[in-house]
């Protein structure tokens, strides 16, 4: 009976109750405000620095704290000399990059169904296509082998696998569970309300299956992202389902808290009609949307377009290189996205050299750049502008 895969139901909520149709509403509505004032090409450069806390957070998590400096360094092909150090950059390149695609193919209208198998194989070749052999090998004390990105479980395999107290399906079936997990949480056939609540459901039930050897919670995580784009609660990228479940709502230990609740098997015939507990799995998709909604809420809080020209005029008067007329170029780039180079003295009210002068010791810094020398430039968000931007968005490196 436990290597069935109806095993993991109950997949949905017959009825959610007021309390997590409340949370999803207004999720639905502080999602649709986040970024709506902003210029698309401010909020693409504004998503970039969510891919960056998303990453870091993605790692916290695991047990690896890489410092946002580290990541941005990584990105710049900069890694370290440290071969642990290395791998935990390379790691982090890998998670931006895969979400960086994932938001490009939803842009494009091209994103697959997320709770697809070719999909949630994708997202795990993807970024393991370039970990070093090291990043690969698969442990658990006594046996070693290599895992290929991409390859599910099966049982040709050295290895099966436990996680903490939970035994998932034997290699031999997997398969057959990752089938009936795409099948009930197939998006295309579910309205928006229940692309949401599958989103939350999906995450646990995705990592009760444990499909690869390695690297589960970060599919697990990058799937719920591309699941929040297609429900419609996504925000263009501004915001980070990764930040709040290391974070949690009262506690860093919610997330393992929540995420053992939800294994707890049913418990007894009030307990709705699944394997698995329909009560704990209502007290994780409550939890989980929450967790959202707080996330949504804080972002809109900081992005807002009238809370972010305080922070960039904030900036320009801690930055000795920067000279006060500087938050006129950076105002005028939140509301326009880009302006070219001839328009810094309008802009600035300064003469035209002079203005030169000022543009110009923007785009040292770093928060202004240019695709090319004399192209026209646009708000860029380097991790140092991060620090002071917004100083509590990674306050635990």
């Amino acid at each position: 009976m436990l290597e069935t895969p109806d095993r993991i139901e109950p997949c949905f909520l017959e009825s959610p109750g007021e309390e997590i149709l409340d949370a999803q509403a207004e999720l639905i509505e502080a999602s649709t405000k986040l970024g709506s004032r902003l210029h698309p090409k401010t909020a693409a450069s504004l998503a970039g620095v969510v891919r960056l806390m998303n990453t870091y957070y993605s790692n916290l998590i695991e047990g690896h704290s890489t410092h946002p400096r580290d990541i941005e360094q990584a990105l710049a092909e900069r890694l370290d000399g440290d071969i642990r150090r290395r791998n935990l950059q390379l790691e982090a390149v890998a998670h931006v990059r895969v979400q960086a695609q994932i938001e490009q193919r939803f842009a494009e209208g091209s994103l697959p169904d997320p709770a697809s198998i070719d999909f949630i194989t994708w997202l795990h070749r993807e970024f393991y296509r370039d970990a070093p052999p090291d990043l690969l090998e698969i442990t658990d004390g006594t046996q070693r082998f290599s895992m290929v990105p991409g390859e599910i479980r099966h049982d040709g395999m050295a290895l099966d696998v436990a996680v903490g107290h939970h035994l998932p399906p034997s290699n031999a079936r997997v398969m057959a569970f990752l089938e009936y997990f795409s099948q009930r949480y197939h998006f295309d056939a579910l309205g928006k309300s229940n692309k949401i609540f599958a989103m939350a459901a999906a995450h646990h039930r995705f990592n009760y299956i444990h499909p690869f050897p390695d690297g589960n919670g970060r599919v697990s995580r990058l799937m719920s992202h591309a699941m929040g784009l297609k429900a419609g609660i996504g925000a263009h990228g501004l915001w980070s389902v990764s930040r709040g479940l290391a974070r949690g709502l009262d506690s860093r230990s919610d997330y393992m808290t929540f995420m053992q609740l939800a294994d707890t098997p049913r418990q007894g015939d009030l307990d709705g009609r699944g394997n698995l507990s329909t009560k704990a799995l209502k007290q994780f998709v409550g939890w989980f949307l929450k967790v959202c909604l707080d996330q949504v809420t804080y972002m809109g809080s900081l992005f807002d377009l009238d809370a972010l020209m305080t922070h960039l005029k904030r900036y320009v008067d801690l930055q000795t290189n920067l000279k006060p007329e500087a938050v006129h170029i950076l105002h005028e780039l939140v509301l326009r996205g880009e302006m070219s180079r001839g328009d810094a003295a309008r802009v600035t009210g300064l003469a035209e050299r002079t203005a030169r002068n000022v543009l110009g010791d923007l785009v040292k810094d770093g928060i202004v750049a240019s695709d090319t020398p004399k192209g026209a430039v646009y708000l860029r968000f380097p991790v140092h502008s991060v620090e002071v931007l917004f100083p509590k968005l990674f306050p635990e490196a």
